[in-house]
């Protein structure tokens, strides 16, 4: 399974971004995707993640209620809306995915997008 992110860059705090992730490949095994950061220095961390169905949803405290993780199975496309961005929220961001369902921990998911940088202003 082959992972590409699109929809990076640079925006104001208080400001939105949606990023993008195309699933390449033999998708039939994944069943869960999510979407996980690391910033400079600091380790990966989970953002959100979801089910096949998009029936189980699960986000990060520091992210809830800003960010809307999606899915559009036709498109193999995973989604993730990002409002009210705060400064904190900089990092690269990277689209995975995992046979499982529903996992937070990041060494749970087999495959990696390559990541792409989110960018916000103060």
């Amino acid at each position: 399974v082959q992972l590409v992110e699109s929809g990076g860059g640079l925006v104001q705090a208080g400001g939105s971004l949606r990023l993008s992730c195309a699933a390449y490949g033999r998708t039939f095994c994944v069943e869960g995707m999510g979407w996980f950061r690391q910033a400079p220095g600091k380790e990966r961390e989970f953002v959100a993640t979801i089910n096949w169905s998009g029936g189980r949803i699960n986000y990060a405290d520091s992210v809830k209620g800003r960010f809307t993780i999606s899915r559009d199975n036709a498109k193999n496309t995973l989604y993730l809306q990002m409002n009210s961005l705060k400064p904190e929220d900089t990092a690269v961001y990277y689209c995975a995915a995992t046979p499982r369902a529903f996992e937070v921990d990041f060494r749970k998911y087999d495959y990696w997008g390559q990541g792409i940088q989110v960018t916000v202003s103060s």
